[in-house]
């Protein structure tokens, strides 16, 4: 029992809990950030280009294609076709810049708050007197 009694002390800790809290959030964050890269970005992004680009259709096939399927990405992958998909890959890389960036600001942010929750720091106590006149005998010697 003494291993129950211990996996219990870790699992009820503080940092435990923030993890798993924030690995929910993160969870839907992500999803967020999925809308806005999908719904959003890469519509402004293929108006720019001139035309409907759908990033996700943007493969080379490494294989014989069968004459029966289409040739787009899902039936390629149903059917078991290798597929090269940087068009994938430039969606998802465009995902975590925005999500790094979102993280980055939201980041800047909360130490902004932190800092102006902290007491400004008192100046330091003026030097005494007598230190101040030892220093100049002390640099008058020196010359």
């Amino acid at each position: 029992m003494p291993v129950l009694k211990e996996f219990r002390e870790f699992a009820v800790k503080g940092n435990v809990i923030d993890l798993a809290v924030g690995v929910i959030i993160g969870g839907a964050f992500g999803k967020i950030v999925d809308s806005l890269v999908n719904d959003i970005v890469m519509p402004l992004i293929s108006s720019l280009f001139g035309g409907h680009i759908d990033f996700t259709n943007l493969f080379i096939a490494l294989g014989k294609v069968p004459e029966n399927i289409p040739y787009t990405f899902d039936a390629l992958k149903k059917a078991g076709v290798p597929i090269f998909a940087y068009g994938n890959f430039i969606t998802i890389a465009i995902n975590f810049i925005l999500l790094a960036f979102v993280i980055f600001q939201m980041v800047k942010i909360v130490n902004r708050v932190r800092a102006m929750d902290e007491p400004p720091t008192p100046p330091a106590p003026p030097t005494p007197e007598d230190v101040v006149l030892l220093r100049e005998i002390r640099d008058s010697l020196k010359k």
